[in-house]
């Protein structure tokens, strides 16, 4: 019996580190916040989504949406913030020649995605929206890769985890600098003297350390939150503290809970939105995104790529074809997460533009999951047969 249990329990965890399982459950929890959200009990549940709940004596109180996208939703990022450590530290990026091809390419991805963007809603009021296209969410993404790549070379993954943590990079300074208004330089002090206190408990062997970093993480938040930087940026600012050595094992127990609670809890409550009423036509925040989620990606991804793989040295090319390159810019087009989370910092204020906005969103998510599904798929099955020649051989 015990052996049992045991056996359940490493298959539950298996479960919960696959990409493909997380990568299914965050859709399912995206399409039924929608579907609840415009049923007959959707009222009542967008009552509760928009309900406040705090602790007045902390000078907390947050609708519990917020307390999702900005508590829950920090523990995604700190595993981001471990991830970058890492890959900064002594992984991929830690090196100017490896990192050239992602690096470039994620510039590519976020470039031209703005761009677009930019070009339908300029000089309107929109234009704060303008991050939402750039985002890539490297779970879902690893997860479709995971699905349909296989047979594809290992280096299809190693340069799509490169290339979406170089945007998760570039999603935090984001919202860092141009979601952040009326900072406290006090609370952002105190933040800081707590990670500063951390980073010497680190060192010493006989703390629980482990209770440390949780009772760090939730005083870094509470300073972060009171200063008026979004909250999330906490979770990213403790990963960087944590020793590169260290983050590998605790990304292994962390993200398996982020993966199948915090995203798709934070994607059913983003995703959870009435339905307006069209007349027909769109603003220009919904054609932006829809248009530059997944046109901006593919193309400026697989642009970039193709550029810096050619002039990239001979031990730091990807011995990738053009073809792999557009299927992995497909994936890297499904913002999703970060995308939703930018879309409502972007119009939380405006409630039709947030609709169209999110809805924009998961239709140029579906449509460069789609084609980045498919390609992908078809670049696998062409590796698969070509090995199968060569061994015959």
């Amino acid at each position: 019996m015990r052996n049992a249990l045991v056996f359940l329990v490493q298959k539950q965890k298996e479960t919960m580190k696959s990409d493909r399982s997380a990568a299914l459950l965050l859709m399912g929890a995206a399409i039924l916040g929608l579907v609840i959200a415009n049923s007959p009990f959707g009222p009542a549940f967008l009552d509760l989504k928009h309900a406040y709940v705090g602790i007045e004596a902390l000078d907390l109180k947050l609708s519990v949406e917020h307390w999702v996208s900005d508590l829950v939703l920090a523990t995604f990022f700190l595993v981001a913030g471990l991830e970058l450590k890492y890959e900064l530290t002594i992984g991929g990026l830690s090196k100017p020649s490896p990192a050239l091809v992602p690096i470039l390419a994620g510039v590519g991805g976020v470039a031209l995605p703005a761009i677009i963007y930019t070009a339908f809603n300029w000089g309107t009021d929109y234009m704060v929206g303008w991050p939402i296209p750039t985002a890539t969410d490297i779970a879902f993404a690893l997860g479709i890769l995971a699905i349909f790549g296989r047979g594809l070379p290992k280096s299809a993954r190693v340069f799509l985890l490169a290339l979406a943590i170089f945007d998760d990079l570039v999603a935090i300074l984001i919202i860092a600098i141009f979601y952040t208004e009326n900072v406290k330089i006090e609370w952002l002090l105190a933040a800081a003297l707590v990670l500063a206190g951390h980073s010497l408990a680190e060192r010493f062997q006989k703390l629980p350390i482990n209770y440390v970093r949780v009772a760090t993480f939730l005083l870094v938040w509470y300073a972060v939150y009171q200063s008026g930087v979004h909250a999330t940026i906490a979770g990213v600012a403790l990963g960087l503290i944590i020793p590169a050595k260290k983050t590998h094992s605790l990304v292994g127990k962390i993200q398996p809970w982020t993966n199948t609670a915090a995203l798709p809890l934070f994607a059913f409550f983003a995703v959870a939105i009435a339905l307006p009423t069209f007349d027909g036509s769109f603003s220009s925040v919904f054609t932006g995104v829809a248009v530059a989620l997944p046109l901006g990606k593919i193309i400026g991804i697989t642009a970039f790529a193709i550029v810096a793989n050619q002039i990239a040295s001979k031990d730091a090319r990807l011995e990738l074809q053009w073809q792999d390159f557009a299927a992995i810019a497909g994936l890297a087009g499904v913002g999703f997460t970060v995308s939703l989370l930018m879309t409502n910092l972007a119009f939380t204020n405006q409630s039709d533009i947030l609709a169209e906005a999110t809805l924009a969103v998961i239709l140029g998510s579906l449509v460069s999951m789609g084609f980045g599904a498919w390609l992908s798929q078809l670049r696998g099955r062409y590796y698969i047969r070509k090995h199968r020649e060569e061994n015959a051989q």
